[in-house]
């Protein structure tokens, strides 16, 4: 067995010229089993509750100097919500502003089409995972900007599947 353990501090933590603090997040899905076990075109999300208020979001943290973009993402995917699987192509970045602290952050989204999904994570005591449809997705996630990215996913997917057909 391998010991996870979370990142913490920021002293490793990108900052934009603003001072304004660079997270890296992800959406990890699936597309729901049937009962055969057979892929069926229902798709679902991975949210995590925030470690302070409960309210569910996607998994996001800081973007550290010693990685990049795509391995913060999965770094903060194995962290927050136990799972493993493949980066894929950015969504897109934002620039929001920090509720406690008051500047701009820039956030930076990524889909993870999960491959492994962990009984023990860093954070498993800390946070509660929940799939869901994308539409419960969108009615519960707190951040302007995680909807966004998720609208942009659903349409990523939507046309890849229909440019197969």
């Amino acid at each position: 067995m391998i010991c996870l353990v979370s990142r913490t501090g920021r002293e490793l933590q990108r900052y934009n010229n603003m001072g304004g603090r660079q997270v890296v997040g992800c959406i990890p899905y699936r597309y729901k089993q049937d009962i055969d076990g057979n892929r069926s075109n229902e798709l679902e999300v991975l949210m995590v509750s925030s470690q302070k208020t409960q309210r569910l979001m996607f998994p996001k943290g800081g973007w550290e100097l010693d990685e990049s973009l795509q391995e913060a993402a999965s770094r903060e995917s194995l962290e927050e919500a136990g799972v493993i699987g493949l980066v894929e192509c950015e969504l897109g970045q934002w620039n929001f502003i920090s509720k406690r602290y008051g500047i701009y952050y820039e956030g930076y989204m990524f889909p993870l089409f999960v491959k492994e999904q962990l009984d023990q994570w860093p954070e498993k005591n800390l946070r509660t995972r929940v799939w869901m449809s994308v539409g419960e997705a969108r009615e519960v996630c707190q951040h302007w900007w995680m909807k966004e990215a998720l609208d942009i996913l659903l349409q990523r997917l939507i046309s890849s599947k229909q440019q197969k057909h």
